[in-house]
């Protein structure tokens, strides 16, 4: 007899594909008008190439928070950030979109995947 298996089970990137997918057939999380010229952070230099990246960061940030629980808006912009390239100048982290996070959070948790945390 097979265990149950659990988020921890499976690979990151085959869970986050197959959840970004379900996310995108339900139709339940209504994308914002911007999300296809928004930048997702101020260290990138163009908009992401693919057209479904809001549901696959969706579900990134969901699964995320299954595992650790409690994150918030300023984790994620940590999370998600990374270098900043100043041309001939050194590279700098730099935080990613808030109001990506926020929308997305907003969206997961009007679909009831997830709820707030009583301690903030």
């Amino acid at each position: 007899m097979e265990a149950a298996r659990t988020v921890k089970d499976v690979s990151p990137h085959d869970f986050v594909k197959a959840y970004a997918a379900h996310l995108k057939r339900s139709g339940k999380i209504e994308l914002a008008s911007w999300t296809d010229i928004v930048k997702t952070g101020k260290l990138k230099e163009l908009p992401p190439y693919d057209p479904d990246w809001y549901y696959i960061r969706a579900a990134s940030m969901a699964r995320k928070i299954y595992l650790r629980g409690g994150l918030g808006v300023g984790a994620f912009r940590r999370i998600y950030g990374g270098a900043k390239r100043n041309g001939s100048r050194p590279r700098h982290f730099c935080k990613s979109s808030g109001s990506v996070a926020r929308h997305i959070l907003q969206q997961l948790q009007n679909v009831n995947i997830i709820d707030i945390d009583p301690k903030g």
